[in-house]
C-alpha cells in the first residue's frame, strides 16, 4: 500500500493521510535534521537561503558548528540529554550580511531517532524572558483560579487568549464520547456569525489529527495560503522524516481546504487534556494572516496546561446545587437498608428516593433473577433479556450507562419511549443481583455546523474515504431514542449505593455468622452435657435397679403383696429410665460423631432391612412395595439404614389393617421443602395415620401419641433420631398424613454426583 502524504493526498484518501510525515514545512522558519553524535546536518528544508543566507546544498553533510559556531552548537549538544520542554526555546544568533539575526531555536528528538532543530526568526527587538512571561500570565492565572465552575473557566480562557493573540474568534471545542464535538465557549469579532452551541462531526478532526494534538499541545498556522517548503527524504533511508513533534510541520492540504471553506486564513489550536486523553481544544481563527510570536504561544500553551489541570475540579462544581440535593438521599437509603431483612425490601420502602438518587423515572431490582418493578420500566420479560445482555457487556466492570440504549442493544428500540437511557449497577453477577435505572426518550434538536453526513466513498476493502465539507450552514438534526445523559455525580451516587448495599449485607452476614457460631457452641455444649449426664446417670441407675432386684430375691417372703408390687414397679421404672438414657446418649452421639460418607446403594440397604423385618414379623402379612429401583446416594450407610429401618418399623407397628403394605420410593422433581440438587425419598403406609394437631410435634424427643404399652410401647425418640440423621446429611424431613388412612414421611438426600465429600 502506498503511503498517503501531503504530496499525493486527494479528496478520496484524506482519512488515510500520514500527516506526521508531510515531507514539507511551513515557510515561517527553517528545519535542520541533525545526526548524532557530532550533530552533522543530515538534511535541511529548502528555504535556508531565504532565512539563513546559505543554500541547502552548502549545509547538508556539514557540521552544525559551521553555521552556528562551536559555543551555540555545544549548548544544543548539552541539552540533548535533558528535557527539551525545559530548554526550548534556545536563543540562536546568526550573522547574515554582517548583521546579527536572532532566532528561537526549538530542538527535539524525532521518533525515527534523528535530532530536529527548527529556527524561527524573532520579530521585533524583545525576546522572551522570565519577567515578560510573568507579566503575560499572572493576571490570567488569577482569573482562572477564581472561576467557580467549568462554564466560567472556559469563558475566561477564550477572553484571555483573544486578548493575548488578537485572533478574530477564539472558541473552546469539547469532544463528545463518539469523538464528535461542540463549541461550549466563544468570543469573537462582533460582525462574525456565532458558532457557540454548534456541533461538529468526528470526521472534521480525524484520528491522526487527534493523536498529534495529544503530542503537540499547540499548533500554529500563521497563513493557510502559504507555499509549502520541501523537506527532502532522509538520504540514508530514502523515507520522509517523522515530524510529529515539529512546530513547523506542514499542514494537510485537506485541512487547508477545510479552513478555506470556513473563511479562515490563520488558526491556532491549544490542546486540553484530561487523564492523558484529549478532552477538547482551544481553537483560534483569523480571516487574515496572523503570526503569533513564540513567547506568546508559550504563554498560551501554559494557559492550556493550567486549564487542563483545572478541568476536573471545575467540572465537579457544575450543578453543585443538584449534587447537594441528591447527596442527602444516600443516608435515607442507608437507614432503610439497615432496618430491612434484604436489600430489595429496603430499597422498595424508599422507591421515590431510589429514583431521585439518579434522576430516573423507573427502576428494576433483580435479586437472584426475581425482578421488582418501580415506576416506568420495560416489561419483566424484556428486562430479563436485557440483564442477560448486560452480564456479557459489563463482564469486567460493575456499572454501565448510556443515553442511547437502542444503539448498543437493538431490542431496546421496542421500549425506547420508557427506557432510552439506562444506568445499570451490578451488585452480584453470581446471584443475578442488579439495579437498572431507566430514563425515557427525549426528542432533541441538535444544531450542526453543516450536514454532519459528509460525502463518503466505499472502497473495495469496505472502508470509507471522506472529503472536507463545503458547507457550514446551520443544519438541524432531530434525534430520537435518546434520553437526557447521565451526570457524573449520578453515576458516583449509584456506585456509592452499591458500596452501601454490600457493606450492610456483609455486616448482616457477619452478624449471622456470629449467631451461628454461638448457636453451634451452644449445641456443642448441650451435646456434651447430654453425653456426660446420660453416661454418668447410668451408674447410679444401675445400682438402684440391682438393689431392687436383690430386695425381691432376698426379702420377697418378708414383704407383703403391696411391697413386692412396689419393688417390681421400681425395677420396671429403672429399666424404662435406662432405655431413655440410652436413647439420649445415642442422640447426643449423633451430634458429635463424624459421618462416614460413601456411595450407598439404597436398594441393597432396603433388602437387608426387609430380611430382618420378616424374621421379626413371622406370620404377619406385610407387603413391601418398591415402584422403581432406588438410586445410589452418598451418605453414612449405617445411619441412613437406621432412618429407613425406623420409618419402616413404625409403618408396621402403627397399622391395624390386613394386609399391611409399605411403599418405598423417590421423586425426581424438586419440592419447596428440598434444597437444589437433592432427591426426595418417601416411606408411605396404610396405617392408622396421625391427627393433624400432632403433625408439628411428632419429631419432638420423647413425644408419644399413645400410651406406653399401646402399639408395642417405645421411648418416643425414634423420629427425633431420624430427623437428626437427615439433618446431619444436609437434608430435611416432613410428614403428610390422613387420620385413619395412612402416613407418608418425606426426606431428602443428595445424589451421588452432588456429593463433594
Amino acid at each position: 500500500m502506498n503511503t498517503v502524504t501531503a504530496k499525493n493526498v486527494t479528496l478520496n484518501n484524506c482519512d488515510k493521510e500520514q500527516i506526521h510525515i508531510p515531507s514539507s514545512i511551513q515557510p515561517h522558519g527553517v528545519l535542520l535534521v541533525l545526526k548524532e553524535p557530532h550533530l552533522d546536518i543530515l538534511q535541511v528544508s529548502q528555504n535556508t537561503e531565504q532565512l539563513l543566507g546559505v543554500s541547502p546544498e552548502h549545509l547538508v553533510e556539514q557540521p552544525l558548528s559551521n553555521i552556528l559556531g562551536l559555543e551555540q552548537t555545544n549548548s544544543i549538544t548539552d541539552c540533548l540529554t535533558g528535557d527539551f520542554e525545559q530548554v526550548n526555546p534556545l536563543p540562536i544568533t546568526l550573522t547574515q550580511d554582517n548583521q546579527p539575526q536572532q532566532f528561537n531555536g526549538i530542538v527535539h528528538r524525532s521518533p525515527d531517532g534523528v535530532i530536529i532543530l527548527e529556527l524561527e526568526p524573532i520579530i521585533g527587538a524583545q525576546q522572551a524572558n522570565f519577567f515578560q512571561f510573568y507579566q503575560l500570565t499572572k493576571g490570567t492565572l488569577t482569573k482562572l483560579q477564581q472561576a467557580f465552575n467549568l462554564e466560567a473557566l472556559c469563558q475566561i480562557m477564550v477572553n484571555e487568549i483573544q486578548a493575548l493573540t488578537g485572533f478574530d474568534r477564539v472558541m473552546i471545542y469539547r469532544f463528545d464520547p463518539d469523538n464528535s464535538g461542540h463549541v461550549i465557549a466563544e468570543t469573537k469579532r462582533e460582525d462574525l456569525e456565532p458558532f457557540l452551541g454548534l456541533h461538529y462531526p468526528a470526521t472534521d478532526i480525524p484520528q491522526p489529527a487527534r493523536r498529534l494534538y495529544q503530542l503537540n499541545l499547540l499548533r500554529l498556522i500563521p497563513d493557510s495560503h502559504y507555499p509549502p517548503v520541501e523537506l527532502p527524504l532522509n538520504p540514508e533511508t530514502q523515507k520522509p522524516f517523522d515530524l510529529s513533534y515539529s512546530v513547523l510541520r506542514s499542514v494537510s492540504p485537506i485541512h487547508v481546504e477545510y479552513l478555506h471553506n470556513m473563511g479562515v486564513q490563520a488558526s491556532m489550536s491549544i490542546s486540553l487534556l484530561q487523564n492523558k486523553r484529549l478532552w477538547g481544544l482551544i481553537a483560534c481563527h483569523h480571516d487574515q494572516p496572523n503570526y503569533v510570536p513564540y513567547e506568546i504561544r508559550t504563554a498560551c500553551e501554559f494557559f492550556g496546561q493550567v486549564m487542563s489541570l483545572e478541568l476536573a475540579a471545575k467540572e465537579k462544581n457544575q450543578d453543585l446545587d443538584y449534587k447537594r440535593q441528591i447527596k442527602v438521599l444516600q443516608p435515607k437509603l442507608m437507614a432503610s437498608l439497615s432496618q430491612s431483612d434484604d436489600w430489595v425490601e429496603g430499597l422498595v420502602k424508599n422507591s421515590d428516593t431510589l429514583l431521585q438518587l439518579v434522576g430516573a423515572e423507573g427502576v428494576i431490582l433483580s435479586a437472584e433473577g426475581e425482578l421488582t418493578q418501580i415506576g416506568k420500566t420495560p416489561s419483566k420479560a424484556e428486562s430479563s433479556l436485557l440483564i442477560q445482555w448486560l452480564k456479557q457487556t459489563i463482564y469486567d466492570q460493575n456499572i454501565f450507562h448510556t443515553d442511547a440504549l437502542s444503539q448498543e442493544y437493538t431490542p431496546a428500540t421496542d421500549f425506547a419511549e420508557v427506557a432510552s437511557g439506562l444506568l445499570a449497577l451490578e451488585i452480584s453477577k453470581i446471584r443475578d443481583n442488579y439495579i437498572l435505572w431507566f430514563r425515557p426518550e427525549v426528542v432533541q434538536t441538535v444544531p450542526w455546523a453543516g450536514n454532519p453526513q459528509k460525502d463518503a466513498k466505499v472502497e473495495a476493502d469496505g472502508s470509507l474515504t471522506l472529503s472536507p465539507r463545503q458547507s457550514f450552514d446551520l443544519w438541524q438534526e432531530t434525534v430520537k431514542s435518546r434520553s437526557l445523559p447521565w451526570k457524573e455525580c449520578e453515576i458516583e451516587e449509584a456506585l456509592e449505593l452499591k458500596n452501601t448495599i454490600i457493606n450492610i449485607v456483609l455486616r448482616k452476614v457477619d452478624e449471622l455468622a456470629q449467631l451461628n457460631l454461638e448457636l453451634q457452641r451452644s449445641n456443642n455444649e448441650l451435646d456434651a452435657f447430654a453425653y456426660i449426664a446420660s453416661h454418668d446417670l447410668k451408674e447410679p441407675l444401675r445400682g438402684i435397679h440391682n438393689y431392687s432386684n436383690f430386695l425381691l430375691e432376698d426379702y420377697a417372703e418378708i414383704l407383703d403383696t403391696a411391697g413386692v408390687n412396689k419393688l417390681e414397679t421400681l425395677v420396671q421404672l429403672t429399666q424404662r429410665m435406662e432405655e431413655l438414657i440410652s436413647v439420649l446418649l445415642s442422640y447426643s452421639r449423633l451430634g458429635r460423631a463424624e459421618l462416614v460418607m460413601k456411595p450407598t446403594n439404597l436398594g441393597e440397604l432396603i433388602e437387608e432391612i426387609q430380611d430382618v423385618l420378616m424374621i421379626n414379623q413371622v406370620g404377619s402379612d406385610i407387603e413391601i412395595r418398591i415402584p422403581r429401583p432406588l438410586p445410589v446416594v452418598n451418605c453414612d450407610p449405617i445411619l441412613v439404614k437406621q432412618v429407613f429401618s425406623n420409618l419402616i418399623n413404625n409403618a408396621v407397628k402403627y397399622n391395624n389393617n390386613y394386609p399391611k403394605w409399605i411403599e418405598l420410593g423417590w421423586l425426581e422433581e424438586e419440592s419447596r421443602d428440598s434444597s437444589p440438587g437433592s432427591l426426595i425419598f418417601y416411606v408411605k403406609d396404610n396405617g392408622i395415620g396421625i391427627r393433624e394437631k400432632h403433625l408439628d410435634t411428632i419429631f419432638r424427643i420423647f413425644k408419644r401419641l399413645h400410651g406406653q404399652t399401646k402399639y408395642g410401647g417405645g421411648t418416643g425418640a425414634g423420629l427425633t433420631i431420624v430427623k437428626k440423621i437427615v439433618e446431619r446429611h444436609g437434608g430435611k424431613i416432613w410428614v403428610e398424613s390422613t387420620y385413619g388412612e395412612g402416613t407418608t414421611f418425606y426426606f431428602t438426600l443428595a445424589p451421588e454426583d452432588k456429593f463433594d465429600g
